[in-house]
């Protein structure tokens, strides 16, 4: 009995001693497993931290960057409609132009008014066997908006202002041809004046080109004696004729809702639009009064209607 109580003894004995050195070994186990699954854990936070910060910084970079298709833009232009052309002229400067003749405006066409206008008037006044004296008056206004292919209004009235130029000196059969800037009058303005022979007698023809901002007012103003009558004198011609030019630029700053435009005209500055003018056409003058452009169409239509 003895024998069989110790062999009980060293059995719960070495149990005892097997369930310890399992517990050893489960518990040096389960820093291990501890230690790998944080490691893991880790491992994934930080590469969803990073995949969280690299898309975050590539959505940034996107955003931040500036569009390389973003759409050009131009200075809006300062004038938006015209005037009637055949109302820019007071009744009284068109009975000095055309004394016998105020009543004869005659409209010119347009798909456009608001782009495109102009009128004429003409005057014979009939002094018998002693001749007669005959006038001929033309307002053609054009209005440019601004274009992101063409350019800004400004610019592109610059252009056409020039050219106007240019074709008031290269009538055919023009003698003395004279071009002279005119101050005080809308952002740039130049008189061209010269002598035409035709059939009919000697001709004194005065084409005056002015620009004020998106807008080029041109006026043709020819004058002569017929059937003996006495040449008028260019001088008194070209004074009318430019005085009238600034009525109708001041037509157009008060049909944009400018007041008379007199104010700004008459310092020589370009009235209305100010800034525009000056970023526009501030080199573009110069040049065009030292080799001006001679456009109008209306002055070699005056020369072919006379």
């Amino acid at each position: 009995m003895q024998r069989a109580a110790q062999r009980d003894v060293r059995v719960q004995t070495d149990q005892r001693a097997k369930r310890l050195r399992r517990a050893l070994v489960c518990a040096a186990a389960v820093p291990a497993v501890l230690i790998t699954a944080a490691c893991s854990s880790d491992s994934g936070d930080s590469k969803a931290k990073g995949g969280d910060e690299a898309s975050a910084q590539q959505s940034a970079g996107g955003s931040g960057k500036p569009s390389a298709s973003a759409s050009p833009t131009v200075q809006a232009a300062a004038y938006k409609k015209l005037p009637d052309a055949c109302a820019v002229l007071t009744k009284k400067t068109l009975g000095d132009l055309v004394p016998k003749g105020s009543d004869s405006a005659k409209k010119g066409n347009s798909d456009d008014p608001s782009t495109r206008a102009s009128c004429a008037w003409n005057s014979l006044d009939n002094n018998g066997v002693k001749g007669s004296q005959f006038r001929w008056l033309n307002v053609s206004l054009l209005r440019f908006d601004s274009d992101t292919a063409r350019g800004s209004g400004d610019a592109q009235a610059h252009t056409y202002y020039s050219r106007q130029l240019r074709d008031a000196q290269g009538v055919d059969g023009a003698k003395d041809v004279k071009a002279t800037p005119l101050s005080g009058t809308g952002a740039e303005a130049t008189t061209v004046r010269y002598d035409l022979k035709k059939k009919e007698g000697l001709f004194k023809q005065q084409t005056v080109v002015a620009r004020v901002e998106n807008v080029v007012v041109t006026l043709d103003y020819n004058g002569a004696g017929l059937a003996g009558e006495k040449t008028p004198a260019a001088g008194d011609l070209t004074k009318a004729a430019e005085k009238a030019l600034r009525e109708a630029v001041a037509s157009v700053s008060k049909a944009n809702g400018e007041g008379s435009g007199q104010s700004s005209d008459s310092k020589g500055s370009a009235s209305p639009s100010r800034a525009a003018s000056k970023s526009a056409s501030a080199s573009p003058s110069k040049s065009a009064s030292k080799a001006p452009s001679a456009g109008a169409s209306a002055s070699k239509s005056s020369a072919a209607k006379n």
